[in-house]
């Protein structure tokens, strides 16, 4: 069990050490921060995190953690010298949300199984929504999500309502379809029209990932780590030759990704 007094006083420790960096006195850069300024290094503390989780590195998850809260603290200060909400408030909403959120916890719903659980909070998440003034179908989805994310989340929103492919082979169709326009569009030089075919393209593969299971960020994310590692051993077995990226051919670089393939690196 957590050491829930020790918790307390860091915490309170912490909120003192915020106070007085914002407080007149304290530090000039922490006053004059927005919650605009402190929402980027929010964002790249998040990032931090999940790279130091996907790590499995335990002291670099402890201190992305202790970043990442003390942005959270950092915003919620902000907000509550512009008389916008307290801590407490922030606190009092989550604590109450999770509790609304898991009634076979704190009341008396009897669940079977992990599914009945997971549609438990949808439907409550949903009702909660529901009582919001939105202006339209996906108005809760965040903006701010990075584009593979937000776009697989919007996908799956519009399918939960019936407004979806009825088979893999048709999003296939659809990709081939959305891979000829581009080509249209290259051949043509209509330049204006390549990023909107470019992005219908990326938006289909999404949808076909999204259909069959697969998380298109993750897997993109994953792509991309293999293609650093091959690209690491280019450049490393450059180096051994005596050579440098700038100065090698195409060519000497094509050989050595193929290279790194063939001995399975990058997975």
């Amino acid at each position: 069990m957590a050491d829930i007094a020790a918790a307390g006083r860091e915490f309170i420790r912490l909120l003192g050490i915020q106070e007085r960096l914002r407080s007149p006195g304290g530090c000039p850069w922490d006053r004059q921060q927005t919650k605009e300024d402190i929402l980027k290094y929010l964002l790249a503390e998040a990032y931090e995190l999940a790279d130091a989780v996907a790590d499995n590195s335990p002291g670099s998850i402890r201190e992305e953690l202790g970043d990442l809260l003390y942005q959270i603290l950092f915003i919620s200060s902000i907000a509550e010298e512009e008389g916008d909400f307290d801590l407490a408030g922030v606190l009092g909403d989550i604590a109450a949300k999770m509790i609304r959120r898991h009634p076979h916890v704190f009341e008396s719903l009897k669940v079977n199984s992990i599914a009945e659980i997971n549609s438990n909070w949808v439907r409550i998440k949903n009702e909660k929504e529901n009582n919001h003034q939105t202006t339209g179908f996906f108005d809760r989805i965040p903006r701010s999500q990075p584009a593979l994310a937000r776009a697989q989340k919007v996908t799956e929103r519009a399918a939960n309502v019936g407004f979806d492919w009825k088979s893999r082979v048709e999003i296939l169709e659809k990709i081939e379809e959305e891979l000829n326009e581009l080509k249209r569009v290259v051949r043509l030089d209509e330049r204006d029209s390549l990023a909107k075919e470019a992005g219908d393209l990326m938006f289909s593969v999404m949808n076909f990932c999204r259909f069959i299971g697969i998380d298109a960020e993750k897997t993109l994310h994953e792509t991309t780590s293999r293609f650093i590692a091959r690209f690491n051993y280019i450049e490393e077995k450059l180096a051994g030759e005596g050579n440098t990226l700038e100065a090698a051919s195409v060519d000497e670089m094509n050989r050595l990704w193929e290279e790194a393939k063939a001995v399975g690196l990058g997975g």
